[in-house]
């Protein structure tokens, strides 16, 4: 089945909420504490893609098959002090149904401009999408922190403007 990458709008905020948790769900389980992921409230989410959607139009990219939202991505300024590179891919995620099917690449390409340098934090314990973002021209470039409401650690990864994969 074929999935369209569109911008994030209103008639999504909703599907984008329950996709936002299933995925969570689906690639943190064991990473980040059960009672967290277990907590996730998806009326209270949808207010917050909301919430997004009306302070930073055009930020958020979503995939969409028939009237299901499987996948989604949001690049922005970076937030980062100083500035590593000027954009930063504030969320990236695919239902895990649908790894491996070209769904997080046509994202991500929606996403970010290959002409940006662009940077990202992963979780340090998820080799899966570090994988997936060194096939897509990111490497390790030493920063890490504690992610701000688990245990885990985050590593940043790096791309350098004009890498395209």
């Amino acid at each position: 089945m074929n999935w369209r990458i569109t911008p994030l709008a209103t008639e999504h905020t909703y599907r984008a909420a329950e996709c936002h948790i299933a995925c969570w769900r689906e690639a943190y389980r064991g990473l980040v504490p059960a009672h967290l992921l277990d907590a996730f409230d998806v009326d209270r989410r949808a207010e917050q893609w909301e919430r997004q959607l009306r302070r930073h139009p055009g930020t958020t990219w979503v995939a969409v098959v028939g009237d299901q939202l499987i996948g989604f991505a949001t690049a922005s300024a970076t937030r980062d002090i100083p500035p590593v590179p000027p954009m930063e891919l504030n969320a990236m995620y695919v239902r895990s149904k649908w790894y491996g099917t070209g769904v997080a690449h046509d994202l991500l390409n929606a996403a970010l401009d290959p002409q940006v340098g662009c940077s990202l934090w992963v979780f340090e314990e998820n080799p899966r999408a570090q994988s997936f973002y060194r096939k897509h021209g990111f490497e390790l470039d030493g920063a890490r922190k504690v992610e701000a409401f688990t245990p885990a650690f985050q590593v940043r990864m790096v791309r350098e403007p004009g890498v395209l994969r």
